[in-house]
């Protein structure tokens, strides 16, 4: 195949939706859904009346109609719900998920990228996984499957799953995923999926789509590519700037004077070895004008992948007032973009855009009460009994403390399900009447925002990030 030059970032829950990965396929790049939380936006949506129709829509194309009905039944409602009404939430994820709660998963997926396709008139469509959230994945990635995604691409953690995952998902054969659990010393734990057993019936075959593992080292691209089952179709390899999750730094953990991590010469990139591996690749983080990107591609890259430009074009899924408070910053002077080591509950370092009356101001976090409800970053651990728990370090501190955390892993953490809901418009609205505060995450390079902002006042589409890389 051909590959693209340009790549969207698949970034927070539902920033990259179906519209943007359709606006950027039809345009010429490979538009990225992100997979996070799919099974919770299509709920909210439903719940608010899906006004457009285009959810239901693409549920009657579902390959099993009876199962797509019944989740209609349950989520959506006419005309949407009261304004003072909370969301209803979905099952949390487990190690021994219910039927119902995996073909929700697994309808949500299908919508979202059933959609991007059609609006992308045909282009190739990606959609993105985090390795983190690993009771999600199994579920999510066979509903994106049965809608003929072209492409997954999967950071935040070690993808080496991925490649034996895709294959048997593609002959709807049963899959056991491994899953990390805290405390399990050598017991091996694992999700069970069975495709046949969740549709009610046997399918055709779908194509296998291409993997591309998100890597921050040579390392990990030379472990995952030595083996054919581990090795993956091609790379993106992310820098420390790129927004959302970054890998921490190797070595000893150092702060500057903000609380933001280090990063020194041994998490730089030798593009060379990645040549040398013979896989396609992308870099991304720091690629946000034209002569960037034609250096990647003089460097051996097949192109590059761009998440801000694109998070912050109109046709991004990003909540308007979060996108006009951000432009505003960046027409007034430098947003500041910080490495925070400690809001993200996976414990990797997570860009935030420091702005007001979001959750890096600090009296906006303190003002929140601590909940845990949508749960996609809890971790599994053994309690002492044997049996498995969940735990979060950015739920109630009492609660992580009862479960067997440190109290030390709860300072600084961002309930980032929540924040991440609320940027893109689904915010729960929590009995007293206060809607759950966003989060915004940039990637720390803005220079090319800053052009396409001097030639676009008022704003750009995703076909003008294309041409304006592409020039």
């Amino acid at each position: 195949m051909s590959y693209p030059r340009i790549i969207q970032g698949g970034m927070g829950i539902g920033v990259s939706d179906w519209r943007l990965a359709g606006a950027v396929g039809s345009a010429g790049g490979l538009g990225v859904v992100s997979g996070v939380a799919l099974d919770s936006m299509l709920a909210r949506r439903l719940q608010d009346g899906d006004h457009d129709g285009q959810l239901r829509q693409a549920l009657v194309h579902f390959p099993v109609p009876e199962i797509a009905e019944k989740v209609l039944s349950r989520y959506f409602i006419h005309g949407g719900r009261p304004a003072d009404r909370p969301y209803r939430l979905v099952p949390r994820l487990s190690l021994e998920p219910s039927l119902d709660r995996l073909r929700l998963a697994v309808v949500a997926a299908f919508a979202e990228v059933h959609l991007a396709r059609q609006a992308a008139r045909g282009a190739r469509v990606g959609i993105n996984f985090l390795e983190k959230v690993q009771l999600a994945t199994p579920a999510a990635a066979y509903g994106a499957l049965l809608a003929g995604v072209d492409v997954v691409l999967v950071g935040a953690g070690i993808p080496a799953r991925f490649p034996a995952l895709l294959d048997d998902l593609s002959q709807h054969r049963k899959v056991e995923f491994p899953i990390d659990v805290s405390g399990a010393g050598q017991n091996r734990h694992m999700l069970s999926f069975d495709p046949v057993a969740v549709l009610g019936r046997a399918i055709a075959a779908v194509a296998r789509p291409l993997f591309l593992a998100i890597v921050s080292s040579n390392t990990l691209a030379t472990y995952l590519a030595r083996d054919s089952e581990t090795r993956p179709d091609g790379f993106v390899v992310e820098g420390e700037i790129a927004g959302g999750h970054n890998a921490p730094p190797r070595g000893v953990l150092q702060l500057d004077v903000t609380g933001d991590p280090v990063y020194g010469p041994r998490d730089i990139t030798d593009t060379a070895q990645f040549v040398e591996l013979g896989l396609p690749f992308w870099l991304a983080g720091g690629y946000s004008q034209p002569d960037r990107v034609a250096a990647a591609c003089a460097a051996g890259a097949s192109g590059v992948q761009v998440g801000t430009l694109f998070a912050l074009s109109r046709d991004s899924n990003l909540d308007e007032a979060l996108r006009s408070q951000l432009l505003v910053t960046l027409r007034e002077g430098d947003p500041q973009v910080r490495t925070d080591s400690r809001a993200s509950p996976t414990g990797f370092p997570f860009k935030v855009a420091q702005l007001p009356g979001t959750l890096s101001d600090r009296d906006v976090y303190e003002g929140r009460a601590r909940i845990c409800d949508l749960s996609y970053l809890r971790i599994p651990y053994t309690k002492p009994d044997g049996t498995i728990g969940y735990r979060c370090p950015a739920e109630p501190v009492n609660a992580y403390l009862r479960k067997g955390g440190e109290a030390v892993e709860t300072v600084g953490r961002i309930c980032l399900c929540n924040a991440l809901m609320s940027a893109v418009g689904l915010g729960q609205r929590r009995h007293d009447g206060e809607v759950e505060p966003p989060i915004s995450t940039l990637g720390a390079d803005l220079d090319g925002a800053r052009e396409l902002l001097k030639r676009h006042p008022d704003g750009w589409g995703a076909a003008d990030v294309i041409a304006y890389l592409s020039a």
